[in-house]
Protein backbone atom coordinates (compact mmCIF):
# COMPACT_ATOMS: atom_id res chain seq x y z
CA UNK A 1 0.00 0.00 0.00
CA UNK A 2 1.46 3.34 -0.99
CA UNK A 3 -0.51 5.44 1.48
CA UNK A 4 -3.32 5.05 3.99
CA UNK A 5 -5.84 6.74 1.70
CA UNK A 6 -6.30 3.94 -0.80
CA UNK A 7 -9.90 2.83 -0.94
CA UNK A 8 -11.16 -0.70 -1.26
CA UNK A 9 -12.41 0.19 -4.73
CA UNK A 10 -8.91 1.10 -5.85
CA UNK A 11 -7.49 -2.05 -4.34
CA UNK A 12 -10.22 -4.14 -5.96
CA UNK A 13 -9.64 -2.43 -9.29
CA UNK A 14 -5.89 -3.00 -9.05
CA UNK A 15 -6.51 -6.57 -7.96
CA UNK A 16 -8.64 -7.15 -11.02
CA UNK A 17 -5.96 -5.62 -13.22
CA UNK A 18 -3.49 -8.11 -11.73
CA UNK A 19 -5.67 -11.12 -12.46
CA UNK A 20 -3.36 -12.44 -15.22
CA UNK A 21 -0.97 -13.15 -12.35
CA UNK A 22 -3.41 -15.68 -10.87
CA UNK A 23 -1.43 -18.57 -12.26
CA UNK A 24 1.78 -17.20 -10.77
CA UNK A 25 0.16 -16.68 -7.38
CA UNK A 26 -1.68 -20.00 -7.31
CA UNK A 27 0.92 -21.53 -4.99
CA UNK A 28 0.05 -19.20 -2.08
CA UNK A 29 -1.73 -21.18 0.63
CA UNK A 30 -3.04 -24.26 -1.17
CA UNK A 31 -4.05 -25.13 -4.70
CA UNK A 32 -6.21 -22.75 -6.70
CA UNK A 33 -9.06 -25.28 -6.58
CA UNK A 34 -8.86 -25.55 -2.78
CA UNK A 35 -8.78 -21.80 -2.35
CA UNK A 36 -11.70 -21.35 -4.75
CA UNK A 37 -13.73 -23.94 -2.82
CA UNK A 38 -12.87 -22.29 0.50
CA UNK A 39 -13.76 -18.82 -0.80
CA UNK A 40 -17.04 -20.18 -2.21
CA UNK A 41 -17.82 -21.79 1.15
CA UNK A 42 -17.28 -18.44 2.91
CA UNK A 43 -19.67 -16.75 0.47
CA UNK A 44 -22.19 -19.54 1.09
CA UNK A 45 -21.97 -18.98 4.86
CA UNK A 46 -22.45 -15.25 4.32
CA UNK A 47 -25.40 -15.90 1.99
CA UNK A 48 -27.01 -18.34 4.44
CA UNK A 49 -26.71 -15.75 7.22
CA UNK A 50 -28.13 -13.05 4.94
CA UNK A 51 -31.10 -15.20 3.89
CA UNK A 52 -31.88 -16.18 7.48
CA UNK A 53 -31.39 -12.58 8.69
CA UNK A 54 -28.77 -13.79 11.19
CA UNK A 55 -26.94 -10.53 11.92
CA UNK A 56 -24.48 -12.16 14.31
CA UNK A 57 -23.42 -14.73 11.71
CA UNK A 58 -23.15 -12.01 9.02
CA UNK A 59 -20.82 -10.00 11.25
CA UNK A 60 -18.72 -13.10 11.95
CA UNK A 61 -18.20 -13.60 8.21
CA UNK A 62 -16.90 -10.03 7.74
CA UNK A 63 -13.18 -9.31 7.74
CA UNK A 64 -12.09 -7.46 10.89
CA UNK A 65 -11.41 -4.19 9.04
CA UNK A 66 -14.76 -4.33 7.28
CA UNK A 67 -16.58 -4.95 10.54
CA UNK A 68 -14.71 -2.05 12.17
CA UNK A 69 -15.48 0.32 9.30
CA UNK A 70 -19.16 -0.61 9.41
CA UNK A 71 -19.32 -0.02 13.17
CA UNK A 72 -17.44 3.28 12.88
CA UNK A 73 -19.57 4.53 9.99
CA UNK A 74 -22.88 3.58 11.62
CA UNK A 75 -21.86 4.41 15.21
CA UNK A 76 -23.51 1.26 16.55
CA UNK A 77 -22.72 -2.44 16.96
CA UNK A 78 -22.22 -4.56 13.86
CA UNK A 79 -25.28 -6.72 14.60
CA UNK A 80 -27.45 -3.59 14.42
CA UNK A 81 -25.63 -1.85 11.55
CA UNK A 82 -25.45 -4.85 9.20
CA UNK A 83 -29.23 -5.24 9.10
CA UNK A 84 -29.61 -1.73 7.63
CA UNK A 85 -27.30 -2.40 4.70
CA UNK A 86 -28.91 -3.00 1.33
CA UNK A 87 -27.23 -6.34 0.63
CA UNK A 88 -28.71 -8.26 -2.29
CA UNK A 89 -28.95 -12.03 -2.26
CA UNK A 90 -25.96 -13.37 -4.17
CA UNK A 91 -27.71 -16.23 -5.92
CA UNK A 92 -25.81 -18.70 -8.06
CA UNK A 93 -22.04 -18.29 -8.32
CA UNK A 94 -20.89 -17.45 -11.83
CA UNK A 95 -17.13 -16.99 -11.36
CA UNK A 96 -14.48 -17.18 -8.66
CA UNK A 97 -11.14 -15.48 -9.14
CA UNK A 98 -8.43 -16.12 -6.56
CA UNK A 99 -5.24 -14.08 -6.57
CA UNK A 100 -2.90 -14.64 -3.68
CA UNK A 101 -4.83 -14.15 -0.45
CA UNK A 102 -7.61 -12.23 -2.21
CA UNK A 103 -10.69 -13.48 -4.04
CA UNK A 104 -13.55 -12.10 -6.06
CA UNK A 105 -16.78 -14.09 -6.24
CA UNK A 106 -19.19 -13.00 -8.96
CA UNK A 107 -22.73 -14.26 -8.45
CA UNK A 108 -26.06 -13.60 -10.14
CA UNK A 109 -27.05 -10.79 -7.78
CA UNK A 110 -23.85 -9.65 -6.11
CA UNK A 111 -20.08 -9.52 -6.31
CA UNK A 112 -18.16 -10.14 -3.10
CA UNK A 113 -14.49 -9.61 -2.33
CA UNK A 114 -12.74 -11.76 0.26
CA UNK A 115 -9.39 -12.00 2.00
CA UNK A 116 -7.80 -15.07 3.50
CA UNK A 117 -7.01 -14.86 7.22
CA UNK A 118 -5.64 -17.44 9.66
CA UNK A 119 -9.23 -18.43 10.49
CA UNK A 120 -10.17 -18.72 6.81
CA UNK A 121 -11.76 -16.53 4.17
CA UNK A 122 -13.66 -13.44 5.30
CA UNK A 123 -15.82 -11.00 3.33
CA UNK A 124 -14.02 -7.69 2.77
CA UNK A 125 -16.76 -6.17 0.59
CA UNK A 126 -20.31 -7.14 -0.35
CA UNK A 127 -23.15 -5.61 -2.27
CA UNK A 128 -20.66 -4.64 -5.00
CA UNK A 129 -21.65 -3.44 -8.43
CA UNK A 130 -19.22 -2.86 -11.29
CA UNK A 131 -18.90 0.66 -12.64
CA UNK A 132 -17.71 0.64 -16.26
CA UNK A 133 -14.18 2.05 -16.37
CA UNK A 134 -14.18 2.56 -12.59
CA UNK A 135 -13.75 0.50 -9.41
CA UNK A 136 -16.63 -1.47 -7.94
CA UNK A 137 -19.08 0.39 -5.71
CA UNK A 138 -19.86 -1.67 -2.59
CA UNK A 139 -22.58 -1.33 0.06
CA UNK A 140 -20.32 -2.84 2.75
CA UNK A 141 -16.55 -2.51 2.52
CA UNK A 142 -13.41 -2.35 4.61
CA UNK A 143 -10.86 0.41 4.62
Amino acid sequence: MLDGKWTLGRRCFLGLAAMPLVGVLAGCGGTADERERDAAAAVQRFETALNSKDARALCEELAPGTRSELVDAQQRPCVEAITDQDLPPAGETRAIDVYGRQARVVAEGDTLFLSQFGAGWKVVAAGCRPEPGRPYQCAVKGG
